[in-house]
């Protein structure tokens, strides 16, 4: 678990500062035909940039994620894992946090949908919708690869996948 007060504080400042203009706080849903139920849930903490020394910073100070140059040029650094989410990303923003108002409401969002997902909510329908309630109006809205009405929709199309127990594919 990262100690956050070992970071400097004119470095943790300035990276959540950073984080309150470019990062962003998501919950993705990816269809798994191998997995009990129809979705693998994940949240992800990630910034892009041109330069990567700024990235570089995150990943060290928050010594977890992973970077990678996109096919513009373009630098990647994201952190996908649900326990380095929950024991680096959430305590070092709660540590250092964010003035904007937006940012400040999406990653209170984002520890709520961890909490979820720490109690195993993402592991039933229920759960799933509770997750989306929550994720609705993150990123204001933003692009989602799937509506909310399609995520639900493949309980439907697949009711003996839902009625498996559910193991441990969190």
């Amino acid at each position: 678990m990262l100690n956050v007060k070992r970071t400097p504080r004119d470095v943790g400042h300035y990276l959540a500062g950073f984080v309150d203009g470019e990062g962003s706080f998501n919950m993705s849903f990816r269809r798994r035909e191998d997995y009990a139920l129809p979705w693998k849930v994940s949240l992800c903490f990630n910034i892009s940039q041109r330069d990567p020394v700024i990235l570089s910073l995150f990943k060290r100070h928050l010594e977890c994620g992973t970077m990678r140059q996109r096919r513009d040029g373009g630098w990647y650094y994201e952190v996908n894992n649900f326990r380095p989410i929950v024991e680096n990303v959430i305590p070092f923003f709660e540590y250092f946090r964010f003035l904007s108002a937006k940012k400040k409401r999406d990653f209170s969002k984002f520890i709520a949908l961890a909490k979820l997902m720490k109690d195993r909510r993402h592991l039933s329908r229920d759960g799933i919708e509770e997750l989306l309630s929550i994720r609705r109006d993150m990123n204001d809205g933003g692009k989602r690869r799937y509506s909310d009405r399609e995520i639900l929709a493949a309980f439907e199309k697949s009711p003996e996948t839902v009625r498996r127990t559910v193991g441990n594919d969190g």
